[in-house]
């Protein structure tokens, strides 16, 4: 267990604290059993702080207790900032760091030694949750964090460490699914009936939006002709009634393709 590092000594008492690390981890990143978590903690010799913030990384590889990765990354961060303040461990497949908020180097540190060891040909990726404070403060971060990852992934974002903070327009979408799936629904249905499926045209909707509005720039992230951009965009517009062109038209389209992704929505195969 890499946060059995935390519990000390050979004793039968040492012994006793690490057999009981992994319920303490659960509970604290689950959010069971948060009144004495406190309390809990310093029997393993970490200092639960006031306000707190975690980061967490995910690999195609899960992340287990023990491997070489999530090894190094703990012992990394340990040698810098001490056992007392920072709690390194694995959760559901992910690399969890706790740390205070005062802390702001630790998440830096953190996400250097996740590169230094993973590299840049692993797609890997780092959710930073917001400062959270209270006892159940490590559970609404690290939420928040692995909310940060999943949406990351769902709308293709370019950046591997990914901000809760930044992402917050997107958890408003989120929160109300039932109304995003119908927006999604009335706008991009009529896509269903495209000769080429709805699948070109979101992800030209998608490069289009990225791109700024540009039609070029768009182009070259998809790799075929403007020609072909701005024939897909007016037949989008044929479909839906809904154009580029029109700044409030624009918006409900991204709106709705942002959504897409994040519900799953793709549509079916068009007509042959």
């Amino acid at each position: 267990m890499i946060g059995a590092a935390i519990a000390e000594g050979r004793s039968g008492e040492g012994i006793r604290r690490a057999e009981s690390l992994p319920e303490f981890i659960d509970d604290l990143l689950g959010g069971h059993g948060i009144g004495d978590l406190a309390q809990r903690a310093e029997r393993f010799g970490f200092r639960l702080p006031g306000t707190q913030v975690v980061a967490a990384a995910w690999a195609p590889e899960p992340f287990v207790d023990g491997e070489t990765v999530a090894g190094q990354v703990q012992a990394g961060l340990c040698f810098r900032f001490g056992r007392r303040d920072v709690l390194v461990c694995t959760k559901d497949g992910l690399l969890v760091c706790l740390a205070p908020y005062h802390l702001a180097a630790v998440t830096d540190e953190f996400v250097r030694l996740l590169t230094e060891t993973l590299g840049h040909d692993i797609p890997w990726r780092v959710g930073v949750g917001m400062a959270q404070s209270g006892p159940g403060g490590a559970v609404r971060s690290f939420e928040q964090a692995r909310t940060a990852i999943d949406t990351g992934e769902r709308l293709d974002l370019p950046e591997r460490v990914l901000y809760a903070r930044d992402l917050l327009v997107y958890q408003v979408l989120r929160r109300d699914s039932a109304a995003l799936a119908e927006l999604v629904a009335e706008v991009l249905e009529p896509l269903r009936v495209a000769r080429i499926g709805p699948g070109p045209l979101l992800e030209t909707l998608a490069a289009y939006f990225t791109a700024g509005g540009v039609a070029t720039a768009a182009a070259r992230r998809l790799g075929v002709a403007v020609r072909t951009v701005t024939y897909r965009l007016q037949r989008v517009k044929e479909l839906t009634g809904y154009g580029v062109d029109d700044p409030e038209q624009a918006f409900t389209l991204h709106v709705a393709v942002l959504g897409a992704r994040l519900i799953g929505w793709s549509g079916r195969e068009g007509k042959t």
